[in-house]
């Protein structure tokens, strides 16, 4: 509970109806989460985390606008409007928590419960995509850049190649190059981490429900391609495939682009774990590189 200890009088204000023995500590990619009964708080684990606190407060309260078909959290309050620190030079951001929890290990070697799952992936995706259309969430949210995959391999050469090995490199190498073929896309809301850990559910009828979608970092606007690699990675390729398959999607779309930009998923750890300062995110991106 360092989070706790380290920052105890804040967390007492902030979440004034639990004590320290009924709070979750998790560690996320970009900051500490404080869990309470009905808020969360969110601790930047880095001055750049920091940093960004107010935008990720800004599209919390667009996406809260909307109608996705499933919730999303509410921002209750934040340090001087996300930007700021808080008396003890402490910045946070205060959700409300939403209910429900990731899907257990195996939940999905059930056929019926897979077929279920599979279906709500594929309708929360869509609301993503008719997000991504909406005026308001367009002028709101950040695009995709340009060059972002030329500048993201030009990143990881000058700043990971060094710490790699020479085998390392050469994966590397291979998965920076099969970057090269994608095109920019900007026609979606894309989570940018839409991982097993960060989709809740609630079960009703002894089937999965879909509660709401948490941790919102990396939302933005760009290819749909980015969230559906990440279901891939969190439950395997034939799930994947199940998901695709309920979608009204051509498998040509998003399909071809879905490898590659899952082969940068380590990278991209590292590499935010680097310009960071952040050790641990930096050592588990690089784990297969060294």
């Amino acid at each position: 509970m360092k989070s706790w200890e380290t920052h105890r009088v804040l967390l007492n204000r902030l979440l004034p109806d639990d004590g320290a023995g009924d709070l979750t500590v998790r560690r996320g990619q970009f900051h500490h989460i404080v869990i309470g009964a009905d808020r969360v708080v969110c601790l930047p684990r880095t001055e750049a985390a920091a940093a960004g606190l107010p935008e990720r407060a800004a599209a919390l309260r667009t996406l809260a606008g909307l109608d996705l078909g499933f919730r999303t959290p509410e921002v209750l309050a934040s340090s001087r409007g996300g930007g700021g620190h808080d008396g003890d030079g402490t910045p946070f951001l205060v959700l409300s928590r939403i209910p429900g929890a990731p899907l257990e290990a195996g939940a999905l070697d059930d056929p019926v419960v897979a077929d279920a799952v599979a279906a709500q992936y594929a309708s929360l995706l869509a609301g993503l995509a008719r997000a991504g259309t909406d005026g308001t969430v367009r002028a709101a949210l950040p695009r995709a850049p340009e060059d972002r995959w030329r500048q993201f391999a030009a990143d990881v050469r000058a700043e990971l190649f060094p710490l790699m090995s020479g085998s390392g490199r050469r994966r590397a190498e291979r998965e920076l190059t099969a970057l090269d073929t994608l095109p920019r896309i900007t026609d979606a809301v894309v989570h940018g981490d839409l991982g097993g850990e960060n989709v809740l559910w609630e079960h009703t009828d002894g089937l999965p429900r879909l509660s709401g979608v948490v941790d919102w970092d990396e939302a933005g606007l760009g290819d749909p391609a980015e969230d559906l690699a990440a279901v891939g990675a969190s439950y395997g390729e034939d799930f994947l495939g199940w998901v695709l398959a309920c979608g009204d999607r051509p498998t040509d779309g998003p399909t071809a682009r879905i490898a590659p930009i899952r082969g940068t998923f380590a990278l991209q750890q590292a590499l935010a774990g680097r310009l960071d300062g952040d050790d641990e995110e930096l050592s588990e991106g690089l784990a297969d590189y060294l």
